[in-house]
């Protein structure tokens, strides 16, 4: 019997898995190694969810194998998905052939209601007619997925194999290289025989006389290739996986896996990211700033198969103006990318290789490829942000979606939909757009003169409200009564005097004009070096050009505005028109009143002061993906306590059955690990680090007397994590006064981790680095001790494996600080909104949770893989209450061990260690 041919793309163990799937009823999953037994139960669990179409939060500890458990199941489970949809339509198929006779049948039954008159007869007649249409309307729409199909994995094939293919697009870039580098000599050529100033100010007949920018045929008929009824851009998506992670190296790290995986062949992988990851034209990417790398490309796209206006085309008679293009937005060029991406699994750093190297667009051309791709990779800003999600061409419908790394994700989406403007970008706005209007009033129709004019008016409103005057520079206007407020929405509108305007109308003219691009374009030719017609009017531009900047720069700054109308504020890259952040603040007004609160925060002067809309309901937006989406996965290695997603996240979107639970133990030995909650220190001293008793000299003392303990019998490094910078700041300088750090200092080297992100990777060097020594030299110095904070750089996201971490001391409980206005007001919003738990308040289980998150998220930097070991050492007797106990993760809970007083706690310690160092030892021999 001939072996049934499997298309390209077609995901590895399809034939066996429809065997096991119809004979014992278990699941095939490939694996590059022997699964350990939690991966096989995390897998089949994977599957099972994502068949029930349901929502599942999996817990994994970090070094269980996580990414490849994810990796292996879901792809099984797509992998299953496809060989049944094909079967499906293969019968379907087969049974329309059957169905001819059939198709008569409407026909009889019409003419046998006609006879006997009988209005049942002739419902029936109805229903079968409709399902027999919509039964030809499934096959027909089958047919012509078939035919997509086979279309696409011939194409995928041929590339595969057809090494002609990639020469005959390599000779394309190098002939249009060559005729790039023609161009820029000629350019060179003339500007040298006539002078650039020569160049720039030629009069109107001599502008006649020179060739407006030449684009060949094939370029010209890009735009209308874009509007055609092709195949590959018409294309239903296929069922496929979206998998999104924080950042760029998490993502990286999961398409690595992927690549290692069985899957990692034939599984078709398109990775998204943003402009500032994915540009390629280093005249974009000089740019830095995000938004003015958007911009620009937007721009650069706009100007390639853009339309001219009217007034444009009677103007160019007069004078032709050359716009820049993007040399990289080329149609066929993008087209092969997304081949290129389809048939070979690529990361970011590739992808971006493989733009460079055949000369186009990775930000296009991978988009192009999502319709055909099985996994989709991306970061959660994309997936999250519904706006961005649309611009991308993701549709989640009947789609599987995986979030990993999702401790963090309620902030992360209050995050992402919350909004703040300064005062300065508010004057900042005004000012341009009010030039803008000025210049172009002529021009512009009276709809959007109508809208800016609103616009106008509200952001007036809003400097207004801060108690500052638009027309006045605002960081010289002084604010009388500084201080936070908060208020609901409509108390916003309403106390602002805009609750007359249509936000809703305002927000999607920003959005369908692109004014803010358009203000973009109108300031950086007149804000900076721009060529104007007359000297009147040049100086007319130069005066708004210094006064735009002494908004963004203030009046201390005047050396830097000779530089850049873009410059740096406190680190951080400003934006050439602000409108565009004001318009998520904009769009954040139209939310639902109980959902957020606006924070008024004056500060200073106007400039200094903001406007912050807060996002109190974050389940309203992820209510979105879950409804479209048939399942969704919630991963992370630290996921307790799970009750915040299932009350905060979940809730308001499904109903409780349809949310499942599961958390797997560690791959590492019982014995590997040591967790203890200590009451009390060496003098017998309650260990309770709360805001009213952590400042005492006595509970520092205390603190002191554990470490000097602790760095006798722990090898290598020690990381002490506490609350708060501050904190931290004031024990090291009470230690450092009482003499403690110099006997710490005898044992262990000490660090501190710095504030700044630059710092970190050189603290941590030279930290790992005194470890390794002390271990290779020996000597009174064991290795080093390092201060941490809880939510700190170090906190998450860096590994404290083997030597780096033998012990992980907490210290107290890092609860948030609840004076804080936002959480004071998330607080009250859950009371309001949410039952009470365990007979306590949201606002409790809130911050409660908010604590215990952070302290898992910290514990668990100690233990990365099966061999790694480390003691856990929670300072505090809080720990030890069920609420809190409880809360702590499962594979850590049921190995943690309460110690009341200091001398049995000490001597467990001493014991785990010296034993591990035994055991480390003979092993090394």
């Amino acid at each position: 019997m001939m072996e049934p041919e499997r298309g390209a793309g077609a995901l590895p163990g399809t034939e066996e898995a429809a065997g096991a799937a119809q004979g014992k009823g278990r699941v095939n999953f490939p694996f590059p190694y022997t699964p350990y037994s939690i991966q096989e139960d995390f897998m089949a669990k994977l599957y099972d969810v994502l068949e029930a179409g349901k929502v599942g939060i999996f817990e994994s500890p970090t070094g269980t194998g996580k990414s490849l458990s994810l990796i292996c199941g879901a792809l099984s489970w797509l992998r299953d998905f496809e060989e049944k949809k094909k079967q499906e339509e293969a019968r379907l198929l087969a049974d329309e052939h059957n169905g001819q006779d059939k198709q008569q049948q409407p026909t009889s039954c019409c003419a046998e209601a006609s006879n006997c008159q009988s209005s049942v007869g002739e419902l029936n007649w109805i229903t079968e007619f409709m399902q027999k249409k919509e039964e030809r309307a499934m096959v027909d729409r089958l047919k012509e997925e078939q035919i997509r199909r086979k279309k696409r994995e011939a194409r995928l094939e041929k590339i595969r194999h057809n090494v002609q293919l990639k020469y005959a697009s390599k000779r394309k870039r190098l002939e249009d290289d060559e005729t790039q580098r023609l161009l820029q000599l000629s350019t060179e050529i003339l500007s040298t025989e006539l002078g650039s100033d020569v160049l720039e100010q030629l009069d109107h007949e001599e502008e006649e006389l020179i060739l407006a920018e030449y684009e060949s045929d094939e370029e010209k008929k890009m735009g209308s290739w874009l509007d055609e009824d092709d195949d590959d851009l018409e294309e239903e998506h296929v069922t496929k996986i979206y998998y999104c992670s924080r950042t760029h190296s998490q993502l990286a790290q999961f398409v690595h896996e992927v690549q290692k995986s069985p899957f990692g062949e034939e599984v078709r992988l398109v990775s998204l990211g943003s402009r500032q990851s994915l540009c390629v034209n280093e005249e974009v990417r000089h740019l830095g700033a995000v938004q003015l790398i958007n911009d620009r490309c937007m721009e650069m796209q706009k100007n390639k198969h853009g339309k001219k206006s009217e007034g444009e085309e009677s103007e160019g008679k007069k004078r032709r103006v050359s716009r820049a293009v993007c040399p990289f937005y080329s149609y066929e060029q993008m087209q092969f990318l997304r081949d290129e991406v389809l048939v070979k699994v690529k990361d970011i750093e590739q992808l971006v290789a493989l733009g460079k190297e055949i000369k186009a667009c990775p930000y296009y051309g991978s988009r192009y490829a999502i319709p055909a791709a099985q996994l989709v990779v991306l970061p959660y800003q994309m997936l999250l942000h519904e706006s961005t999600r649309c611009a991308s061409g993701i549709k989640l419908k009947d789609q599987v979606v995986i979030i990993d790394e999702a401790h963090n994700l309620i902030d992360t989406i209050t995050c992402i939909y919350s909004a703040e403007v300064r005062g300065s970008q508010l004057c900042c706005a005004y000012s341009q757009l009010l030039q803008y209007m000025e210049r172009y009033r002529k021009r512009l129709k009276a709809k959007n003169l109508m809208y800016i004019k609103q616009i106008l008016y509200l952001l007036e409103r809003f400097v207004s409200i801060l108690g500052g005057n638009v027309n006045q520079n605002p960081n010289a206007q002084s604010i009388s009564q500084a201080g936070t407020e908060l208020k609901s929405i409509n108390d916003f509108l309403f106390q602002s005097q805009i609750d007359n305007i249509n936000l809703f109308k305002v927000q999607r003219y920003c959005e369908k004009s692109l004014i803010s691009r358009k203000l973009f374009g109108f300031v950086e030719r007149y804000g900076a070096t721009s060529v104007v017609k007359t000297n009147k009017e040049k100086q007319k531009m130069a005066g708004l050009q210094n006064f735009l900047l002494a908004l963004h720069q203030g009046p201390d700054k005047e050396a830097a505005i000779q530089c850049s109308p873009v410059e740096a504020e406190d680190g951080q890259p400003k934006m050439a028109s602000p409108l565009m952040q004001i318009e998520g603040f904009l769009f954040a007004l139209t939310s639902a009143n109980q959902d957020g609160r606006v924070i008024l925060n004056r500060q200073g002067t106007v400039g200094q002061s903001s406007l912050k809309f807060l996002l109190l309901n974050p389940a309203v937006h992820f209510a979105k993906v879950l409804k479209e989406c048939r399942a969704a996965i919630i991963a992370g290695g630290t996921m307790q306590p799970v009750s915040d997603f299932r009350e905060q996240l979940l809730s308001c979107a499904i109903s409780a059955d349809r949310v499942v639970e599961f958390s797997c133990g560690h791959v590492i030995p019982p014995d590997n690990i040591l967790p203890v909650i200590l009451c009390s220190g060496p003098s017998n001293q309650q260990l309770e680090f709360t805001y009213q008793k952590r400042d005492l000299p006595q509970m520092m003392d205390e603190m002191g007397r554990i470490l000097g303990n602790l760095c006798n019998v722990v090898p290598g490094g020690v990381v002490c994590f506490f609350p708060s910078y501050e904190y931290e700041k004031q024990v090291y300088t009470h230690w450092e006064r009482t003499g403690l750090l110099t006997r710490l200092a005898t044992k262990k080297k000490i660090f501190q981790e710095p504030k700044r992100a630059n710092q970190v990777e050189q603290v941590l060097s030279e930290y790992a680095k005194c470890i390794k020594r002390c271990s290779q030299v020996g000597g009174h110095v064991t290795g080093a001790l390092l201060f941490s904070v809880v939510g700190g750089k170090m906190s998450e996201g860096i590994n404290f494996s083997d030597d780096l971490g033998r012990c992980v001391v907490m210290v107290g409980m890092p609860y948030p600080n609840i004076k804080s206005p936002e959480l004071q007001e998330k607080m009250a919003y859950l009371d309001k909104t949410m039952p009470r738990s365990a007979g306590q308040p949201p606002s409790k289980m809130l911050i409660e949770n908010l604590c215990m998150k952070a302290v898992n998220q910290s514990i668990g930097r100690a233990i990365r893989h099966q061999k790694d070991f480390a003691s856990i050492l929670l300072v505090d007797h809080r720990y030890a209450r069920p609420s809190v106990f409880n809360k702590l993760p499962q594979w850590i809970k049921e190995r943690t061990e309460i110690k009341p007083a200091f001398g049995p706690a000490f001597a467990a310690l001493r014991k785990f260690h010296q034993e591990k160092k035994s055991c480390h030892g003979s092993e090394a021999s």
